[in-house]
């Protein structure tokens, strides 16, 4: 079965840089792909995802701070977050298989394959 691993979380002061980075252990066939967050006792949100058509979609609380890209060379998708915020604390999930929900409206419940996630932690 084919497993998606996340890394690159970490813990930064606000206004730091991260770069996360989702690897697939068969390679990426998928046509949509995000990542997506969740703070405890808060619901898993859609930050940013992407297709093979072009499209690509962020989240209001993130536009312009993170930037969602993938290497279709080396497999890779990536999440670079700058000006971390303390309220952008939160384990960080990488999703593939999406449908179109996915990615237009940044709907977890649209993708079926999940990573277990790296953890970002931003202090004030």
């Amino acid at each position: 079965q084919v497993q998606l691993v996340e890394s690159g979380g970490g813990s930064v002061q606000a206004g730091g840089s991260l770069r996360l980075s989702c690897t697939g252990s068969s390679g990426f066939t998928y046509t949509r792909m995000g990542w997506f967050r969740q703070a405890p006792g808060k619901e898993r949100e859609g930050l940013a995802a992407l297709d093979n058509y072009g499209t690509i979609r962020y989240a209001d609380s993130v536009k312009g701070r993170f930037t969602i890209s993938k290497d279709n060379a080396k497999d890779i998708l990536y999440l670079q977050m700058n000006s971390l915020k303390p309220e952008d604390t939160a384990l960080y999930y990488c999703a593939a298989n999406c449908n179109s929900r996915g990615v237009y409206d940044l709907d977890p419940s649209s993708c079926n394959l999940w990573g277990r996630g790296t953890q970002v932690t931003v202090s004030s």
